[in-house]
């Protein structure tokens, strides 16, 4: 088993019970892996990239808990300490831990964009809330021009939406 499929697993037992983040998360994976894949990441920073998509709502849970809300900031706040002991329970190293938890502490943060992994994983995240939340062909334009930024989002959000 690969690391990958050891951090699906335990990210369906964190949300077990909840088919919907499970499906959600899944589905952000699937996108950022796509656009990953499709942007030539090196193989170090799609396995991040990955590892993120996974865990980017850790944080849903403990906020909730905590706060009794799931706002974007209260999962930025509440997701790295789960994410970090989940991916030091799998034995992740160091350096892809850090900027694991730095991205779900930033995946509702749109204006520090400092790498590949963090764009496509806003992107990935976009591209499915865009369709659960059934959101208008107006937002879809205002996220294809604000959010957007590699070849493969871009083409995939004007494909899938038909913007």
């Amino acid at each position: 088993m690969n690391d990958i499929y050891k951090l699906s697993q335990s990210m369906i037992d964190f949300d077990k019970g909840d088919p919907k983040r499970i499906q959600h998360f899944l589905k952000v994976h699937s996108f950022a892996k796509l656009i990953g894949e499709g942007e030539n990441l090196d193989e170090k920073t799609l396995f991040i990239l990955e590892a993120a998509a996974l865990t980017h709502d850790i944080g849903i849970k403990p906020a909730e808990e905590k706060y009794g809300s799931c706002s974007g900031k209260l999962q930025e706040q509440e997701g790295p300490a789960p994410a970090r002991e989940m991916l030091t329970a799998l034995e992740f190293d160091e350096d892809i831990i850090d900027r694991v938890c730095f991205l779900i502490a930033h995946h509702h943060t749109y204006n520090q964009v400092d790498g590949a992994d963090y764009q496509i994983l806003l992107e990935a995240d976009a591209l499915v809330n865009l369709f659960e939340d059934g959101l208008s062909t107006a937002a879809t334009e205002a996220a294809l021009k604000n959010i957007f930024r590699t070849e493969t989002g871009i083409h995939l959000c004007k494909t899938m939406f038909a913007v």
